[in-house]
């Protein structure tokens, strides 16, 4: 299957009362996102991956090993991830239900806690990359970061929330200030209901 830039979940100008510009989604989505669309068909036409799923081409073609990924993997990591991320996030942000608040409580020992986490793996990671929320293999849940377009699928865990911190997610907004755009996507963005139908 070809590769296929989605449309928004939401108008591009909706976000921009919680903290993210129309400006930043017409690069983000309609520049960057559709770069690796593109890219990436032009990258697995006439190639074993050719008509796979997305999920297949990413887990077969990562290399644990590699300091740079191959470009087949990039675009269709990158691709995935931003699939994943348009979803994570809702005008206003969304209530948080309660099964996911009683599992956060659980794995972190508080929500506060759970964001202070996912915060400081994303600050943290240095250049450009992801934090993620992920539900491990053995159930539990955990907040990790991956480098560049690396994410879950890799490891065989599951993405329940991810934010990009590429500079391009961030700069038109809040410039170098990479932890307030992480603690404004966590308390003004996130759609925790989407989050918890991933559990």
């Amino acid at each position: 299957m070809a590769f296929e830039l989605p449309d928004l979940p939401y108008a591009h100008d909706a976000l921009a009362a919680s903290g993210m510009s129309k400006e930043t989604l017409e690069y983000h989505h309609d520049i960057h996102h559709k770069a690796y669309v593109d890219n990436g068909n032009k990258a697995i036409s006439g190639t074993e991956w050719e008509g796979k799923p997305v999920e297949e081409i990413i887990k077969g073609t990562y290399d644990p090993n590699a300091v740079a990924q191959n470009g087949i993997f990039n675009n269709a990591s990158q691709y995935w991830n931003h699939n994943q991320f348009w979803e994570m996030m809702a005008p206003g942000g969304t209530g948080m239900p309660g099964e996911l608040e009683k599992a956060l409580v659980e794995a972190f020992g508080s929500v506060d806690e759970f964001k202070s986490q996912f915060a400081a793996a994303g600050a943290g990671q240095f250049g450009s990359g992801w934090a993620w929320l992920v539900k491990d293999t053995d159930g539990s849940l955990k907040v990790t970061k991956t480098e560049n377009g690396v994410n879950p699928l890799c490891f065989n865990q599951t993405a329940l929330l991810g934010c990009d911190v590429w500079e391009h997610s961030y700069y038109i907004d809040f410039r170098n200030k990479r932890p307030a755009y992480l603690d404004n996507f966590l308390n003004n963005l996130v759609n925790w209901e989407n989050v918890a139908s991933r559990m």
